[in-house]
Formats: structure tokens, sequence, C-alpha cells
């Protein structure tokens, strides 16, 4: 049983917030022993991401996206001063696989009416359970915290290969754009997923950006 592991027990006395607490610190600390071990990575850069994604204009972020920033403004936020892509280096793309994978298998997918009794809700799975926005927004969250700028973090909404809304996390990079995703650990160019881009987060202010001439989903419940 790994630290995460230990994070996500089931001990009778621990109370939901001690849960949250403990899974928290366990999730931060992957973040930052992913940049510390990332040294001796030279070999886990990936092939070339195709470049860039195309913006074609802009679009409008889903109801649910605006009361996440209502109550979390600090993620909706764009400091013009932080680059709007990151440097593929040895030490980012580590740092992106371990902590991709180490959400993914440490976070229970379910969707939104199962977890909140809502549709569609933005948060963060602090008790251990969210669906994919929920599951990118911590790998955004942890990411940052371990130094990596948040202006080239991007949620993006998309069609999935079943045809329903689906959110990921864009990864703006000098070698183009990867995505983090919950259905799969393998890190993505964005050309290869299979999935259809529909719109993102801006990276010059808080409006979001149309990536596709496809009609916008109007939430992203999947699992």
């Amino acid at each position: 049983m790994d630290h995460v592991d230990q994070a996500l027990s089931t001990h009778p006395d621990w109370s939901i917030g001690t849960r949250r607490r403990a899974l928290k610190a366990a999730l931060i600390g992957t973040a930052f022993v992913a940049l510390a071990s990332a040294a001796s990575a030279e070999s886990l850069l990936p092939v070339r991401a195709n470049g860039p994604i195309q913006v074609i204009g802009p679009a409008g972020p889903t109801y649910a996206w605006v009361r996440f920033c209502k109550f979390h403004p600090h993620e909706c936020r764009v400091d013009l001063t932080q680059p709007a892509h990151i440097s593929l280096t040895p030490n980012t793309w580590a740092a992106l696989t371990q902590v991709n994978e180490q959400v993914n298998s440490s976070i229970l997918a379910v969707t939104d009416q199962d977890h909140w009794g809502v549709i569609d809700r933005w948060d963060y799975p602090e008790d251990g359970l969210g669906d994919c926005e929920d599951i990118q927004l911590l790998k955004r969250k942890l990411l940052v915290q371990a130094g990596l700028p948040h202006r080239a973090l991007r949620m993006a909404a998309v069609i999935d290969d079943q045809g329903q809304g689906h959110a990921v996390l864009m990864v703006l990079t000098d070698q183009g754009d990867l995505i983090l995703d919950n259905k799969r650990n393998a890190i993505l160019p964005w050309r290869r997923t299979g999935y259809t881009f529909i719109k993102r987060e801006g990276t010059n202010g808080k409006a979001w950006v149309a990536l596709g001439d496809q009609p916008a989903p109007v939430v992203t419940a999947n699992r």
C-alpha cells in the first residue's frame, strides 16, 4: 500500500475531512516527487506533439465552469507574466506522466449525478470521488504546486469517442499540445486522442476559445 492508498484508507476513526486532508497531502507529495525524480528521465520524452491545435475564435464556458470560478476565482485568472507554453523537458515530462497516472489511480470516477446529485458540477475530488473535469482540475492543481505555469495548463471540452461531452487537461508545450485524460494513463498529442476538440480556456484572459465547428456540449458529465 503506497502513501496515496493510505490516504484513501477507510479507517473507521477517520472523518471525511481527515480523509480529504490526507488525500490532498499525499497527492501534493506525489507532484513534488515527480519533479525531484525526473532528472534521469531522458528516455521518457514522447515523440513530437505535432503542433498546437488551431484556435478559431471566442467561446463561452459552461454554466458549471462559471459556478466553479465563483468559488475558486484563482483557478480562472490568467497571469500574463507566466509563459503560455511549457518547455517539454525530461523533468516536465516526468512530472506530467507521474501526476497523471497517480491521480487517475487514486480518484474513483463517478458521475456528478451520483456524486453530487446534479447533472454537472466542477470541483476538486477531495473525497476521492469525481468525474472527468474534477480529476483534471486536481491534476492541474498539483502540477501548479510543483512549479508548472498555470497559464499553460488549460481545461478543455471535447466530444469523446462515444459521442459524449468530456473534459481533459490540455498542456500547451513548445512541441505541441498534449492531453492529460482520466480515460487513459498515456499522455497523447491532441491529434491522437480520437476526440473532437470543442473549446478550451484562453491564455490571454478569462474567456474561453473555440477549437472547432462542432456544437459545444451543454455539460461534461461523462466519467
